[in-house]
């Protein structure tokens, strides 16, 4: 498939046969940039020039349920828990032999990044999170927020209901294309670099990973046993001391933390940057120059 990425490639990595875009010489230091929810690769079709240009090998994965990545079994489980997102980067690193890469990512991606910088520290040379430390639990997801802070969940609990489940199957465009205006509310995104990302969501898992994975964290949906002794290790929150830049749009719309709540679980050398210009939650797309460079730099610490 020709993309502005160029043809996009798959490779087995685990369970899945995952596609995924690569730029950069083959030999350079290599960055992995993980999207999120409703997004796909092209929020880095901006930011991956720029990278490769600095010199990075830049490995660009459709999600679990996104693009052309498949499940190479009918019998595996449409799983969305946190902790198989994270056990699906390093399944991919694995098969692409790239024994240690910096992480970059937004949304479901940032989490997934922040993971696998937690718990296998070796692999991850540098963390770039948007948003910042992204790791939960379904214990901490037991307590309630206020009203407000709730308000901002609405599709977590749409999602609940079976109801949800055939909405979001049956208009996942719309859906997708309300979460975007919310979540960024002063991007001017066009009707064709949506319709670009929107294809992504036509994978015929991409209702079941989206809708166990927001059921998960209410604890509406159980995850695998062979995960549960790393979702006991993301319950106890573990620091991240890899080299960490966090990066954060001044006009985020989706629910995120504040900077200040989570700077102390960085131990290693860390650096915040509030993004300006009316950025919304798709930083990468929306500020690639911003993006790439705290990618460049977190390279350098």
């Amino acid at each position: 498939m020709s993309t502005p990425f160029g043809t996009l490639k798959q490779v087995d990595a685990g369970s899945l046969s995952v596609g995924y875009a690569e730029a950069g010489p083959v030999d350079g230091p290599p960055v992995l940039l993980l999207h999120g929810w409703p997004y796909d690769i092209y929020s880095f079709a901006a930011a991956t020039p720029l990278l490769a240009a600095a010199g990075h090998r830049v490995i660009v994965p459709f999600v679990r349920g996104y693009g052309s990545t498949r499940f190479l079994s009918a019998d595996t489980p449409r799983n969305g828990q946190q902790a198989v997102l994270a056990a699906d980067v390093i399944a991919l690193m694995d098969a692409l032999s790239i024994e240690r890469a910096i992480l970059a990512g937004f949304d479901w991606g940032g989490r997934s990044a922040d993971i696998v910088a937690a718990l296998w520290p070796d692999r991850c040379s540098g963390l770039v999170s948007v948003s910042g430390y992204l790791i939960g639990s379904q214990q901490a997801s037991v307590a309630p927020l206020p009203p407000r802070a709730e308000l901002a969940w609405w599709y977590q609990f749409y999602f609940a209901t079976e109801r949800g489940r055939a909405g979001y199957g049956e208009y996942r465009r719309d859906f997708a294309k309300l979460i975007w205006q919310l979540a960024s509310p002063k991007w001017a995104f066009d009707d064709a670099t949506f319709e670009r990302s929107a294809a992504a969501f036509d994978n015929p898992d991409h209702v079941a990973i989206a809708i166990h994975n927001y059921r998960w964290r209410l604890s509406l949906a159980e995850g695998e046993p062979a995960y549960d002794d790393l979702e006991r290790q993301l319950a106890s929150f573990p620091d991240i001391a890899v080299p960490t830049i966090t990066l954060e749009g001044d006009a985020n719309g989706a629910p995120h933390p504040e900077a200040s709540t989570y700077a102390g679980k960085f131990r290693g050398k860390y650096e915040h940057r509030l993004i300006e210009g009316g950025i919304g939650h798709n930083l990468p797309q929306e500020a690639p120059q911003a993006f790439a460079q705290a990618v460049i730099d977190v390279g350098r610490f």
